[in-house]
């Protein structure tokens, strides 16, 4: 078993995981609680990452929806899913969901759904329409934006 941390050794590792990237509180909380460390060092750890502004939820939920979108193409939905499983609040999620515009996230959607209607091989209508579907409403787009466009789309074949 590794040895126990000191408080400051601990602090140092904590302050470095949340410089790499932006955090949750609950991953923070999870990688304190491996070094195996008591409640309320865990807890005073939390407060001085909170002070010196190493964590802090509404940029994370932020930066995660932007990320999400941006570079795994994810709709509001799953990117709302996934951060409810890291319990950030839904004031925060809203705000979130604020940084990626209409506009973006339509483009991102259409150039998406081409993409994948386009790579469908499926000769039967309904199966293809079917997968095409389920592949968009998996990656979180909303069912009436993949409705229409998948009407859209089979008119244009």
């Amino acid at each position: 078993m590794a040895a126990t941390l000191t408080l400051l050794q601990a602090q140092q590792k904590i302050e470095q995981y949340c410089a790499y990237q932006e955090r949750c509180h609950e991953e923070v909380l999870t990688k304190l609680r491996s070094m195996h460390l008591a409640s309320h060092e865990i807890d005073q750890l939390i407060v001085h990452l909170i002070e010196q502004n190493f964590l802090n939820e509404s940029r994370f939920a932020c930066s995660f929806a932007r990320g999400k979108h941006r570079i795994k193409h994810w709709g509001k939905i799953r990117i709302t899913n996934e951060l409810k499983m890291r319990h950030i609040n839904n004031t925060l999620i809203t705000i979130a969901l604020k940084e990626i515009s209409t506009e973006e996230y339509l483009e991102t959607f259409n150039a998406l759904a081409e993409r994948n209607w386009h790579s469908i091989s499926e000769k039967n209508a309904l199966k293809k329409r079917k997968k095409f579907c389920d592949y968009m409403l998996r990656r979180g787009f909303e069912s009436n934006l993949v409705y229409e466009k998948v009407k859209e789309l089979e008119k244009s074949e």
